[in-house]
């Protein structure tokens, strides 16, 4: 995943639905967070299952989203977690990486034949 340069990371920690869009997400970041979407940070998502995660970025006159699922393994949260935590890069790549600790049959590729 593109990680720019000089970027606030911030992890929203309670589960969020993934059919969010830009729009019902800038509301969770304003009046959850209290933040400005508009604040050149990467906001950082997660599902209940803990296989998928969701980075939302505005740059310059656009929003971009990421949406990462993982086919196999699970990224690891810490438990009980409430809030958001501000990451760095290094947390952040960490995260990412984290299904290769949670599974050892997750490291193994996967074979994806039919997307239906």
């Amino acid at each position: 995943m593109l990680v720019l340069d000089n970027v606030n990371i911030l992890f929203y920690s309670q589960p969020v639905d993934m059919r969010k869009s830009v729009d019902t997400l800038c509301v969770l970041i304003t009046e959850t967070l209290k933040k400005d979407p508009l604040d050149k940070t990467l906001y950082l998502f997660r599902n209940r299952d803990g296989n998928k995660i969701k980075a939302l970025y505005h740059d310059t006159n656009c929003f971009t989203i990421w949406y990462r699922r993982l086919e196999k393994g699970r990224y690891i949260f810490q438990r009980n977690l409430e809030g958001q935590i501000e990451m760095t890069k290094e947390h952040f790549h960490w995260l990412l990486a984290s299904d290769k600790y949670s599974r050892s049959d997750a490291m193994k590729p996967c074979e994806i034949s039919n997307f239906y």
